[in-house]
């Protein structure tokens, strides 16, 4: 399974802003953009101003960094939101939006989609009851994601994770019940609950050339 695995701050250097890759290290003083905010590279060369096409580019990765994704990957996303009618750059961040490793995010149930893809390629959840194992499977409305343990027990370390976490405000078509673990999609992501810093028209016109 192919992954990005150069280091996550580079992303955010290289984008210029915060994309909360490592958790809770990106709400302190240690967070690169913090310490260091010239993007990785050759310093000597002068920056020109920002093409459109550029603009459009870092848009892409900037939400293609976001979520996790490769390039292939976000692509399909893309075609897949092209065909479906309505707005194709909110139909595209909804199925980003669905995948189980932001879903865990969501929830708190993990410091960073990084964390929650590691955690669900490992095993630590279920579906439906059923084990699931593929960061990108798109959760439905009515699916019930659930921490896997023993006996109907909390695994101690997801505790800890828990009660760590609690960041971000749970959007509201997911409905969570913490001491249980587990969470139900109550609905699909609306416009309201996508990111509102995200200029999804750059991506359109992006893949649209």
């Amino acid at each position: 399974m192919a992954r990005y695995t150069d280091a996550s701050c580079r992303q955010c250097r290289r984008i210029g802003e915060k994309l909360f890759l490592k958790g809770e290290r990106c709400y302190t003083p240690r967070c690169a953009i913090e310490r260091r905010k010239s993007p990785p590279g050759d310093r000597s060369l002068k920056r020109r101003r920002a093409s459109d096409w550029s603009l459009q580019l870092r848009e892409k990765q900037k939400v293609r960094f976001s979520y996790g994704v490769l390039e292939r990957q976000f692509r399909n996303y893309f075609e897949t939101a092209r065909e479906h009618p309505g707005v194709t750059g909110d139909i595209l961040l909804q199925f980003l939006e669905r995948r189980l490793d932001n879903v865990v995010y969501r929830l708190a149930f993990a410091g960073s989609r990084k964390q929650g893809r590691q955690l669900v390629t490992h095993g630590h959840f279920t579906v439906n009851d059923r084990k699931m194992d593929i960061p990108s499977y798109l959760v439905e409305t009515g699916d019930v994601v659930k921490w896997k343990g023993s006996n109907g027990k909390l695994p101690e370390f997801a505790k800890m994770i828990m009660e760590s976490g609690g960041r971000l405000p749970t959007p509201g078509w997911l409905k969570v019940e913490l001491d249980k673990g587990e969470a139900e999609v109550i609905g699909e992501p609306t416009s309201d609950a996508l990111d509102s810093s995200i200029d999804v028209r750059l991506i359109v016109e992006f893949y649209s050339k």
